[in-house]
C-alpha cells in the first residue's frame, strides 16, 4: 500500500509550482483590485488557501482547494452573511478581468456554479501537457483571528471571546458550522507539522472516497469527515513499523465506518470546556445523535453531518472492502485491526478529565507545531 500510494497517488511537484505561482498572482490581483474605488471601507486583507493545495493532502489528477478571501472592517460574523452577496459579486469580475489578462502559467476557467444562491464561486487551475488539475472553491471570509495572527503566544482569553462569540451569533442566527471557513488557518495548521505516513494514509482515505463518490454517483458524507477520522485513527493507533501498518490502519478506517453510528469524536486544541457558555455547548454538541466528528476549529460544526443515507452507502462499500486481497496475507487470513471501536471512539462523550485517549494540546499554542501523540 505505501508504494501504490507513492507511485499513484502523490501529486505532480511541478504542478504544485506552478500552481502556487499562480496562485501568488491571483492573491495579489484581488487584493488590489476589489472595491478599490468604492465608498466603504471594506477591501480585502488577505487571502489563504486551504484544503488540498500541497503535496500533503493533494491527489495525483485531480484535487480540490479552498480560497479564502478575508475582508477588513468587518466586526462580526453576521456582517459575513450581510456582505456575501456583494463579495460574490465582486471578486467574479476581476477574475474574469484575470482570465483577459492571461498573467497565469496553467490554464484558468472559471466555473459557473449550479446551484442558486451559491455562498462560493470557483475557478480551476490545470495542465493538460502534466494531466493535472486543482479545482478552487473561493469563499468571502470575516478575519475573527486578525488579532491573533502576529501573536506566537495569544491569551487564552482570546480564545475564549471568539468561541464564545461563534456560538452566540450561530446559535442566534441558526448558521451553526457556517462559519468554519473563518478558521481556515488553524485547519492548516492541524494537519500542517503531522508525521508525512500520517499525510500518506489520508492520501489513500481520499483515494477510496473518490473511488466511492465515482461508483455511487451520490451524495456522501463530506470528504473532511473521512480526514478527520484517518487522524483520529492515528492518534490512537499504537506506533507500528511493521510493512503491514498502512492496511492496518486503513481497515480500522473502514471499520469505524461500518459503525459510524457509534461515532462520537472531537479535539481540544482550539476549544475546550471553558468558559461556562462554550462548555454548556460542547456539551450538548457531544450528546447529538451520532455520528458526530466535530471539527476541530469550529464546535458549531459537526463535519459528520445528517446524511444518514449517505453514511450507509459508505457503509456497504466498506464492508465490500474489508475482505479485499489488498489486506489479505498468502495464508489467506486478513490484516487485523487496531480496537477503536465502542469505548474509544464513545470516550469523546465523556468530559475532558474522564477522557483516557486525550489530545491535550492549549489553547495558548495553536499557532505551534501540534504534536502527532494522542
Amino acid at each position: 500500500m505505501d508504494k501504490f500510494i507513492e507511485d499513484q497517488l502523490l501529486p505532480d511537484s511541478t504542478f504544485l509550482t506552478e500552481i502556487r505561482a499562480d496562485i501568488d498572482v491571483i492573491s495579489a490581483f484581488l487584493k488590489e483590485r476589489c472595491f478599490q474605488g468604492a465608498a466603504h471601507r471594506v477591501r480585502v486583507s488577505r487571502v489563504v488557501m486551504g484544503g488540498s493545495y500541497d503535496e500533503h493532502t493533494a491527489l495525483k489528477g485531480r484535487s480540490e482547494a479552498n480560497m479564502v478571501v478575508f475582508f477588513n472592517n468587518l466586526t462580526r460574523f453576521e456582517d459575513q452573511l450581510k456582505w456575501r452577496g456583494e463579495f460574490l459579486e465582486e471578486i467574479p469580475k476581476h477574475l474574469c478581468q484575470l482570465q483577459q489578462e492571461r498573467h497565469l502559467k496553467g490554464k484558468f476557467e472559471i466555473q459557473n456554479s449550479e446551484q442558486p444562491n451559491s455562498r462560493s464561486l470557483s475557478f480551476k487551475l490545470s495542465s493538460p501537457e502534466l494531466q493535472q488539475e486543482m479545482e478552487f472553491d473561493v469563499q468571502p471570509a470575516y478575519d475573527v483571528l486578525h488579532e491573533l495572527r502576529d501573536n506566537k503566544h495569544p491569551e487564552p482569553q482570546l480564545y475564549y471571546q471568539i468561541y464564545t462569540q461563534l456560538i452566540h451569533e450561530c446559535t442566534t442566527l441558526e448558521k451553526e458550522g457556517d462559519f468554519s471557513i473563518c478558521f481556515i488557518e488553524l485547519q492548516q495548521n492541524f494537519l500542517e507539522y503531522r508525521t508525512p505516513k500520517l499525510k500518506n494514509l489520508i492520501h489513500l482515505v481520499k483515494h477510496w472516497y473518490q473511488l466511492c463518490k465515482e461508483k455511487l454517483g451520490k451524495s456522501l458524507p463530506p470528504q473532511y469527515a473521512l480526514e478527520l477520522l484517518t487522524v483520529y485513527v492515528w492518534e490512537n493507533s499504537k506506533e507500528d513499523y511493521h510493512e503491514t501498518a498502512t492496511a492496518k490502519r486503513f481497515r480500522t478506517i473502514l471499520e469505524l465506518i461500518i459503525d459510524y453510528q457509534l461515532l462520537s469524536i472531537y479535539w481540544t486544541w482550539y476549544y475546550d470546556f471553558h468558559p461556562q457558555e462554550v462548555s454548556d455547548y460542547l456539551n450538548r454538541q457531544i450528546q447529538r445523535d451520532r455520528p458526530v466528528i466535530l471539527d476541530p476549529t469550529d464546535p458549531t460544526r459537526n463535519v459528520a453531518g445528517s446524511n444518514l443515507e449517505g453514511w450507509d452507502l459508505l457503509e456497504d462499500e466498506a464492508v465490500c472492502w474489508m475482505g479485499f486481497p489488498c489486506f489479505e496475507y498468502p495464508d489467506a487470513s486478513f490484516v487485523s485491526t487496531w480496537d477503536l471501536s465502542m469505548r474509544s471512539v464513545l470516550s469523546g462523550s465523556q468530559t475532558l478529565k474522564d477522557r483516557e485517549l486525550k489530545l491535550d494540546v492549549h489553547l495558548s499554542s495553536c499557532w505551534e507545531a501540534p504534536s502527532d501523540t494522542a
